[in-house]
């Protein structure tokens, strides 16, 4: 006994004989709504005018079809599909490292390099690290972190109040 892969259904929409509906709402290759017509006429409509039926909008009642070019409006679907993925931005988190005692000089680099972060469209993770006998004043780092949210009010709002993870406190800022 040998087993066959499973039948999937063909992603796209229907065409043609794989509608389903008995009437359907049809526009013809010009683009001029016909109105509602017969399954069987539309096909025989879009083998004379050499396309084929497509069904635009299968959840209508009826559904909508069309007479078209099925290769060039998959190739269409194709080329715009391509052209979203072109222009999406994946957002990145970028982490900036401070430490609670940080001088004004390395502040002031830690903020340009946050603030070219927000102009390129990612996320801040602000990691204010406690070393040795830091811990017992945790009271500077949460100075430290207030001051970074009060400078980047104006161009990044705060995803993430300041926490506790371990010896390290976390703030995510996210531009505005």
């Amino acid at each position: 006994m040998t087993r066959n892969a499973p039948e999937r259904e063909p992603t796209g929409p229907r065409i043609n004989d794989a509608i389903r509906a008995r009437e359907i709402r049809l526009i013809d290759e010009t683009g001029q709504n016909v109105g509602v017509v017969n399954r069987q006429d539309a096909i025989d409509r879009a083998v004379a005018a050499g396309m084929d039926l497509v069904e635009i909008s299968p959840d209508a009642a009826p559904p909508v079809c069309k007479i078209l070019d099925y290769g060039k409006f998959k190739y269409q679907e194709q080329k715009k599909a391509a052209e979203a993925r072109k222009n999406q931005k994946i957002v990145e988190i970028k982490e900036i490292k401070l430490r609670p005692n940080i001088d004004d000089h390395d502040y002031d680099v830690k903020m340009k390099s946050i603030k070219r972060f927000f102009e390129e469209g990612d996320k801040v993770k602000v990691t204010l690290r406690f070393r040795g006998r830091e811990m017992a004043h945790q009271s500077l780092g949460m100075e430290v972190l207030r001051r970074v949210k009060a400078d980047l009010e104006t161009i990044s709002k705060v995803e993430a109040e300041p926490r506790f993870e371990g010896r390290q406190m976390v703030m995510v800022l996210a531009p505005k």
